[in-house]
């Protein structure tokens, strides 16, 4: 059972949500809904679940609105996110991935296919307890937290641990295999294109100066 799991779920489909909360209860999480995406913000600040499966198209906020505001909330630990979408495969992976999500699962959706994803987002094992720094960057990582610059910057869940793997190979290259098997792991399917578009969320925050791209190979931390 898993009675301390607390999993948000937001779709405007009342069949749906109600066929998803039923299959997921019956496996013992605990799930809250929200019908829009202000609701799904407003649940995730009170309930601090830590899995949330995000409808794309939703009233109010859409799917990918609800990420971004979340991704930005100053929140002690960023939950695992999954979009739940039928329309085009590449747009929605890439416009989801780019707002901080963690996965992505197409309607039609069958509960036991739906239920092996969410084991597998959750049993992703947390980052080991190692304070992670170079001189400008330190990552916390029992708070998820970045500091940077001085500056704290809680970082989405996906992002945080592969600037963490990348900072604990200074100067060694790591290949697109090896970065997805170590942060995603492989029993989840994402696209290709997930970890370029994660690093360049990450250069987003912290600068170019300390991923560097070695074309044809993959990425190295650069020590400042």
């Amino acid at each position: 059972m898993n009675t301390n799991t607390t999993i948000l779920f937001a779709d405007d489909d009342p069949d749906i949500l109600e066929m998803i909360t039923y299959n997921l209860e019956k496996e013992g999480y605990n799930v809250v809904t929200a019908t829009n995406g202000e609701e799904a913000v407003a649940l995730c600040r009170k309930v601090q679940p830590e899995l949330i499966l995000l409808d794309v198209m939703m009233p109010k906020m859409d799917g990918v609105e609800v990420c971004e505001t979340i991704r930005e909330m100053d929140i002690p630990v960023q939950p695992l996110i999954a979009f739940l979408t039928s329309r085009s495969e590449d747009y929605s992976q890439i416009a989801g991935l780019s707002a901080g999500g963690d996965d992505y699962i197409n309607k039609p959706i069958r509960p036991k296919v739906l239920l092996s994803r969410v084991e597998a987002l959750l049993r992703r094992a947390p980052i080991s307890k190692v304070e992670k720094s170079s001189s400008e960057l330190k990552l916390d990582t029992d708070r998820f937290l970045l500091l940077f610059k001085g500056e704290e910057l809680y970082l989405p869940k996906k992002e945080f641990e592969l600037l963490a793997f990348l900072m604990k190979k200074p100067g060694i290259v790591s290949n697109r295999d090896q970065i997805m098997n170590e942060v995603w792991g492989d029993d989840t399917i994402v696209g290709e294109r997930t970890v370029d578009v994660h690093i360049r969320k990450l250069r987003e925050k912290i600068g170019d100066q300390y991923i560097r791209t070695v074309k044809g190979v993959g990425y190295t931390f650069v020590e400042q």
